[in-house]
């Protein structure tokens, strides 16, 4: 991509900020499948927006919190295809969590679990730093220059 003059434009932020959001639960949901699935007789969005299942003092409450953390490197990817760019990394990743909060008090309350506010914090600064780390290694790169020899 050519990062060239800045263009203000909110639809396509709103659509990106759409698409980190849908892609992220995603991957939540097939974590949560994967790790909590096997372990639970149903799942549900309890394990998404429930604050109360993310313990640590129960081994399906460690699967909680290990979906949302690969969740959160998973992300860390999702922002090097979708953003591309450092410095917008932490907004995204910040934006994320902030509407992931919302929908936790809307369907569940304020959460008052202190795993709960570490787990989130620690997967934001995840999905943030490795991100930004991403797309510097990409920013970065050298731009490839071919060379042509005239054969004389």
């Amino acid at each position: 991509m050519f990062y060239g003059t800045v263009v203000w434009d909110p639809w396509l932020i709103v659509a990106q900020i759409g698409c980190i959001q849908c892609l992220y639960y995603l991957t939540l949901g097939i974590f949560l499948e994967i790790l909590v699935g096997s372990r639970v007789s149903r799942m549900s969005l309890v394990y998404f927006f429930d604050y109360a299942t993310v313990t640590a003092s129960t081994v399906t409450g460690w699967c909680v919190i290990a979906s949302f953390l690969l969740s959160s490197l998973a992300g860390a990817g999702i922002l090097l295809y979708l953003i591309e760019r450092a410095k917008k990394c932490l907004d995204f990743s910040a934006t994320l969590y902030i509407i992931h909060l919302f929908i936790c008090i809307v369907y569940g309350g304020w959460p008052s679990s202190l795993t709960w506010w570490i787990v989130n914090v620690t997967g934001l600064a995840v999905m943030a730093l490795l991100g930004e780390y991403l797309c510097i290694k990409r920013e970065l790169r050298e731009i490839p220059i071919t060379r042509y020899r005239s054969s004389v």
